[in-house]
């Protein structure tokens, strides 16, 4: 009877271990390149020297039934102040929906322009990089644990670093298919620090949210398209 509740006992432990083992081995690497080739996962994208060493990366990619500048068109107008994400609109646009039309004042976007990402306006992307109807670099810079974005890079400068940060990017890559389709490829990368609190944070929470938000923006995004084709 002992031998058995010991038995019983340790089940919970198996079975959180073989549930440990088959997230890190077949379901996160799986989740971190979503819909993306090989080829495009190990391809160097504009944008990655920001984050030269980065902490965590992913590489997650779709196809579009319109050309790179029709799906340009969405992607330029994004923004917590602007056309929205496109995912989830209760959890990252305060409720409100995502843009579902082309609104021609929110077709400009500059390098150093900021997208507001809360909305007490203390929390926002920079965009890094811009080549329009081919690469949108969004870039971010957060004082942890409050989630505020810094001014500046952590990196910056000598003693500029606080002890609690979060760096990253977003990044949006378009490349024409034949038949005038478009291939969207995704880019994060990102470091933070204290790392014994975030790598934590990350594996429980940061990549499984990012995978969840960013496979509804491609569904919201080709939906969109397609409604204009």
């Amino acid at each position: 009877m002992s031998g058995h509740r010991r038995r019983a006992g340790l089940l919970p432990l198996v079975t959180a271990s073989a549930a440990a083992v088959l997230y890190t081995f077949w379901f996160r690497p799986r989740m971190l390149t979503w819909g993306a080739t090989e080829e495009e996962t190990n391809r160097a994208c504009p944008g990655d020297a920001i984050v030269p060493d980065p902490d965590s990366t992913s590489t997650m990619a779709t196809t579009l039934p319109a050309p790179p500048g029709a799906v340009w068109a969405w992607l330029v107008q994004m923004g917590g102040d602007r056309g929205g994400w496109y995912s989830w609109d209760r959890l990252d646009h305060y409720g409100e929906p995502s843009a579902d039309r082309i609104v021609p004042e929110w077709q400009h976007l500059e390098e150093g322009q900021r997208l507001v990402a809360a909305r007490d306006r203390r929390t926002w992307f920079t965009v890094a990089v811009l080549e329009p109807d081919r690469t949108l670099v969004l870039r971010s810079e957060l004082q942890l644990p409050s989630g505020h974005s810094l001014a500046r890079a952590p990196d910056s400068g000598p003693g500029s670093a606080p002890r609690g940060f979060a760096q990253g990017v977003w990044g949006f890559h378009l490349r024409p298919r034949p038949g005038g389709s478009t291939r969207l490829v995704v880019r994060t990368r990102g470091r933070s620090r204290p790392r014994a609190l975030t790598r934590p944070f990350d594996l429980l929470l940061g990549e499984p949210a990012h995978f969840v938000m960013q496979t509804r923006q491609f569904r919201n995004l080709r939906a969109r398209v397609a409604a204009r084709t």
